[in-house]
């Protein structure tokens, strides 16, 4: 019945909002994987983006996608919980608290191994509109530890003016997506977050895009 419900949510209600508010185009769609098992990685503006990427694969890969989320912010309540695992299908992480010896990263690497998509937000929680923030390490390391998964690296613009941090009524507005050429995990972490920052970069910069005010 979840699972229903998980592709009516999609494909009857988010895909058509996100094509009629959004008037989203994809640019090298091309590049997005055509199966799992993937990590995709992207700036982190609204609650809208995580949408966004998921309506960007096709129907068959909606029940291996999962996004990578805040276990204090998404599993606090029962009907949000209910909602976060159940419909929108993450994975959550626990951001504090957590015994020393836990290793955070042990239910992502299991869905891997499966051969999911996961979505991860190096940034960690969602920044000013297209304010890029440095790219934590915690997906340096998850890359390295599963280094023949790519990473395909997007760039979102516009999301965060239909939809910013700490806003709840949508604004319609020209979105664009720029997705990346994958890249692979190593055992240079630092050089890998580069690498990524800089490609994410290189896609922000192919928009040509005017100063968000």
């Amino acid at each position: 019945m979840n699972a229903f419900l998980r592709q009516a949510f999609f494909w009857l209600i988010i895909r058509p909002f996100v094509l009629i508010v959004t008037g989203l185009n994809v640019r090298h769609r091309e590049r997005l994987p055509s199966d799992g098992p993937a990590i995709i990685i992207a700036n982190h503006n609204s609650h809208l983006d995580t949408m966004v990427l998921m309506t960007l694969l096709p129907a068959r890969l909606l029940r291996k996608t999962h996004p990578i989320a805040a276990a204090d912010y998404f599993l606090s309540g029962r009907l949000r919980a209910w909602f976060a695992l159940q419909i929108v299908g993450i994975i959550p992480i626990e951001r504090s608290g957590r015994a020393p010896d836990t290793d955070p990263f042990a239910e992502v690497s299991a869905a891997l191994g499966r051969g999911a998509i996961v979505i991860v937000f190096p940034e960690g929680s969602r920044g000013e509109p297209e304010q890029l923030a440095t790219f934590k390490k915690g997906v340096a390391h998850l890359a390295k530890r599963h280094s023949g998964v790519p990473v395909v690296p997007i760039f979102m613009h516009g999301l965060g003016k239909v939809l910013p941090k700490g806003d709840w009524l949508p604004v319609p507005f020209f979105c664009d997506v720029f997705v990346g050429e994958s890249l692979y995990g190593s055992e240079d972490h630092n050089g890998f977050i580069n690498a990524l920052s800089e490609r994410v970069n290189v896609l922000a910069a192919e928009g040509k895009f005017p100063e968000w005010d």
